[in-house]
């Protein structure tokens, strides 16, 4: 999962400010709207995960972004990085978890969430988990207790918040639940050798962890929240401006590959993964690829609703991340070019949608 972390220190808050800062000038300086088809680029530059597939490339591979051509630019091992890059134009898109998202955009920076990327449903989730002897039984059970996750201010915290709240602990008694980060592969270790009492696993991790024995959930995300899309894909504002034909391109793709893989068995997308990481010839590990489940993308084609960021715009208020009220949900995101829509899209069918999906409005879904 992604992280705000990179956004909380000091040294990464001057340079988050800079880039900000560089970020306004870049747009400041910028044209009108977007010019005719063939002026608009089609080459996208974007950062990917090692040993990983994302949905662009899994879609490029699958034709469907048609002429529109990714260039790798190197790795990243940060959401708030990826999304920061793509404020400042280092890149053209990038993705992270939407509170990470809710946050940069409070701050003003320039990009707009377009589709959304993965997410949490009975395949694809993380799990707090205790060992199987553990005393722990219940939310009061975790004051004082330490808790490893792969960041703080993220994700895995926010669940950890909403859980204590939901089983009626003070916010007093929220504050002695201590969050730690600890590597994703060492949390098994360390939850093994008590050096943690919970330790948040997910995907690979929480399988093998799971096959060897030993350990139970306290509860998972997927229990707590059900389905629903966690992390958006999202555009510097004037890219989309000048490239309205590109972007709709891109984001219709990428709908169209979440939809190709829910229909595909999964045998084959992952069939389909280990020869796109094969191709790209970067010495990668396609091991952990056999593992995948799910994208774990709520929505038909991946398409944005509200709620989808309403719930961290109200967890970062009440941390006192950001003003009550500073953002608005439906402002933050547009579905305006994913041509795959509920009503067109046809969730079965790998070709996508029809040519005549009807886009819809930047506050609507």
């Amino acid at each position: 999962m992604s992280s705000l972390s990179a956004l909380t220190t000091p040294s990464n808050r001057r340079q988050f400010l800079t880039l900000l800062g560089l970020s306004a000038v870049a747009v400041s300086c910028g044209a009108g709207g977007g010019g005719s088809t063939k002026d608009q680029t089609r080459t996208l530059r974007y950062q990917g995960w090692a040993g990983s597939v994302i949905l662009p490339e899994l879609a490029e591979d699958l034709g469907f972004l048609e002429d529109v051509k990714l260039k790798w630019v190197g790795n990243t091992i940060s959401g708030p990085q990826d999304i920061q890059s793509a404020a400042t134009g280092q890149v053209d898109f990038g993705g992270a978890f939407n509170g990470a998202v809710v946050k940069l955009a409070a701050r003003k920076a320039p990009i707009t969430a377009v589709i959304s990327y993965y997410g949490v449903d009975k395949a694809a989730y993380n799990g707090f988990y205790v060992l199987k002897d553990s005393p722990i039984r219940s939310a009061r059970d975790l004051i004082g207790k330490k808790i490893g996750m792969n960041t703080l201010g993220a994700h895995s915290e926010a669940m950890l918040d909403i859980y204590l709240q939901r089983h009626g602990l003070s916010q007093a008694d929220i504050k002695k639940v201590e969050p730690l980060v600890v590597p994703p592969v060492n949390t098994e270790q360390s939850l093994r050798q008590k050096q943690i009492q919970v330790g948040v696993l997910g995907d690979i991790l929480r399988d093998k962890a799971l096959q060897s024995g030993g350990i139970r959930p306290l509860f998972t995300d997927h229990q707590l929240l059900g389905d629903f899309s966690a992390g958006t894909y999202v555009v510097n504002d004037r890219f989309l401006k000048q490239n309205p034909d590109t972007a709709r391109t891109f984001v219709t793709g990428i709908a169209r590959a979440i939809e190709w893989a829910r229909a595909t068995p999964r045998e084959k997308v992952i069939e389909r993964q280990i020869e796109i990481v094969r191709k790209r010839g970067r010495n990668e590990d396609t091991a952990p690829l056999k593992y995948w489940k799910s994208f774990g993308v709520a929505e038909t084609g991946g398409r944005v609703i509200d709620k989808d960021l309403q719930l961290w715009i109200d967890w970062l208020a009440e941390r006192g991340d950001i003003d009550k009220g500073q953002v608005k949900a439906s402002d933050l995101y547009t579905n305006e070019f994913n041509a795959y829509s509920r009503k067109d899209g046809r969730k079965n069918d790998p070709k996508g949608p029809s040519s005549a999906a009807e886009p819809t409005s930047k506050s609507g879904s």
